[in-house]
């Protein structure tokens, strides 16, 4: 039998250096019109087109720049490889197309600076035709309730850890805030949002992490890598 020829370390390196690298599976918290931090962490993370992203909602209101932002999630979506869930803030955005007393609310939970991102002068009530409707697409099409992996679920506010994530009512997913629930029935570790951590922190509890780390406030926006818990 013949050996094969021994590679120097160069070759070697050489050889490694065409293997196509993994993608990752990362997940960013509440985003809420922060764009100028959705791109400063994108560039920290090193964020390539082959990287799945799973985005927890809140895309929109109390942050400057919420069409910049619906429009890097588009363009990300379109592309490939995004998972984008629904927020509640994302939610009581399309209501309030059709009703006075939500769109008040609204206006009073961080929609008049989203409004204010498309050019709203404060004033006009045809404020629907602002928003692009490939923007409207994507909070009413494109975005979900749950996502699943084969180790972890994802959600944006919180889910009953006794009940299958298809039956989850929606204001547990969208509006119940993390607590101390215990495992869910499907063994996975939750990913979530929604229940802003003041202190700029992720939650961690072991089964469970919450990583909206109040970007709109004092605090940072997080992305986390599912596969190394970085």
């Amino acid at each position: 039998m013949t050996r094969p020829p021994r590679q120097s370390p160069l070759e070697i390196t050489r050889a490694l250096s065409t293997i196509p690298p993994m993608s990752r599976t990362l997940a960013i918290g509440d985003i809420h019109g922060c764009f100028t931090a959705l791109v400063s962490l994108t560039r920290a993370v090193a964020l390539e087109p082959d990287d799945w992203l799973i985005t927890l909602g809140d895309y929109t209101d109390r942050g400057p720049h919420a069409r910049d932002t619906l429009n890097w999630l588009v363009d990300r979506s379109q592309r490939g490889n995004h998972v984008a869930l629904r927020g509640n803030h994302d939610v009581t955005m399309l209501e309030a197309r059709g009703d006075w007393t939500t769109f008040e609310n609204w206006l009073t939970w961080g929609g008049d600076a989203t409004l204010e991102s498309y050019g709203w002068d404060g004033v006009s009530n045809e404020w629907v035709s602002l928003i692009p409707e490939v923007h409207w697409q994507f909070l009413e099409d494109t975005t979900r309730l749950y996502h699943e992996t084969a180790h972890h679920f994802f959600v944006h506010g919180n889910a009953y850890h006794d009940m299958p994530l298809a039956e989850q009512p929606e204001y547990m997913l969208l509006w119940e805030k993390f607590d101390h629930r215990p495992p869910h029935e499907n063994g996975k570790m939750m990913v979530c949002g929604h229940a802003a951590q003041k202190n700029g922190l992720p939650l961690y509890i072991g089964h469970a992490i919450c990583i909206d780390t109040w970007v709109y406030g004092d605090g940072w926006l997080t992305c986390f890598d599912v596969d190394t818990g970085e």
